[in-house]
């Protein structure tokens, strides 16, 4: 059986994804576990797909697939519920998030913690991050907003985010948010279902190129959190008793 997917989706990320895929060969290697790569080709236009493809063998086999439907959450979900391994995660194509997390990540999960999360608010992460005031302010309103839905949580947003295989396909088949705030849903069916949610401190680099917008993506933003609200209000929630409750945070 697969120890680890990890699952990377792509939109026009033809410029760096080489080296996105061959750090993680290099993190996995050191596993000594069979572990593979799902790259999940959002829509490109260019050759994103073209670029995984010769990642495709070697000791870290790299697969391609491809959703049509647009968005970060939508590549994810496809990517995540189109694996069979023992724990399953997905991190961003700009590998902003430090590799090093990946130990502590397993050893988490290997000793019963169902959902393992990067978080930039942890005291222990070094962030370096060149945000505008605007960006920043966006974000804070953002944080505050989604903690009246995933209690707990500092940082929702990092694209770092691992689980083990039946916590996975009981969060990712119902999940509906298919763009960018697609992690609060996320978060707060694993928090429905009493999942055992850590806080990873990690090393986070603020990568030039996101497509993110806050003038454009930010109200986008704000209004899918209102659906999220919707979505969750609408559903009965599971009877089922809470593995635990708080978030841990970990030195």
């Amino acid at each position: 059986m697969t120890l680890l997917s990890i699952v990377v989706p792509v939109r026009n990320e033809e410029s760096r994804l080489s080296t996105t895929l061959s750090a993680l060969k290099a993190a996995l290697s050191t596993t000594r576990e069979p572990c593979e790569i799902v790259v999940v080709d959002n829509t490109s236009t260019d050759r994103s797909g073209e670029v995984a493809r010769l990642h495709r063998s070697g000791s870290v086999p790299v697969r391609l697939i491809r959703c049509d439907q647009p968005g970060k959450g939508a590549a994810v979900r496809t990517g995540v519920l189109r694996t069979d391994s023992r724990y399953v995660g997905f991190c961003d194509a700009d590998l902003a998030t430090d590799m090093a997390a990946l130990a502590p990540t397993l050893r988490f999960l290997s000793t019963g913690v169902n959902v393992v999360v990067g978080s930039r608010a942890h005291p222990n992460s070094i962030v370096r991050a060149r945000h505008t005031q605007v960006r920043q302010a966006g974000a804070w309103a953002f944080r505050h907003a989604a903690g009246s839905i995933v209690p707990g949580v500092g940082d929702t947003q990092c694209g770092y985010k691992f689980f083990d295989r039946r916590t996975a396909d009981a969060i990712f088949q119902p999940l509906r948010t298919p763009g960018w705030a697609f992690d609060v849903e996320l978060l707060a069916r694993a928090q429905r279902i009493g999942a055992m949610i850590v806080e990873l401190p990690v090393s986070w680099t603020d990568v030039p190129g996101s497509t993110f917008r806050p003038m454009r993506d930010g109200y986008r933003s704000f209004a899918a959190l209102a659906r999220i609200r919707a979505i969750l209000g609408s559903e009965k929630t599971p009877a089922v008793a809470p593995v635990m409750t708080p978030v841990a945070e970990v030195a």
